[in-house]
């Protein structure tokens, strides 16, 4: 599955267009992290547990918006962007979407 944040693959052309794929994750902080992060809040520098687990949950969220374009029998998803919202204290969510489509070399 190819996947990129441009509109177009260089070298291929759109085939078919097999419509708008999304997948989600929700996590939430636990007290470890927390009291890690107020320690690094104090002192400042990169919360690197929190760091880690947006980066989990956007893996994640890719993984899902990577099922729903198989089965639209998509071998890519185009224009993909990320959004993150917070749901209730200590969650947040993860949200990737994208345009799936069927690409094939370009004649040329």
């Amino acid at each position: 599955m190819i996947i990129t944040t441009i509109e177009t693959i260089p070298g291929m052309r759109v085939k078919e267009h097999c419509g708008i794929v999304s997948g989600s994750t929700v996590r939430a902080k636990n007290m470890f992290l927390d009291f890690g992060a107020g320690l690094k809040n104090t002192i400042g520098g990169e919360l690197k547990s929190y760091t880690h687990l947006l980066s989990e949950a956007r893996e994640e969220a890719v993984k899902r918006m990577i099922e729903q374009a198989r089965k639209l029998r998509a071998n890519a998803i185009v224009n993909v962007r990320f959004a993150t919202s917070s749901i209730t204290a200590g969650a947040a969510e993860v949200y990737a979407y994208g345009t799936a489509v069927e690409v094939e070399k370009a004649e040329g």
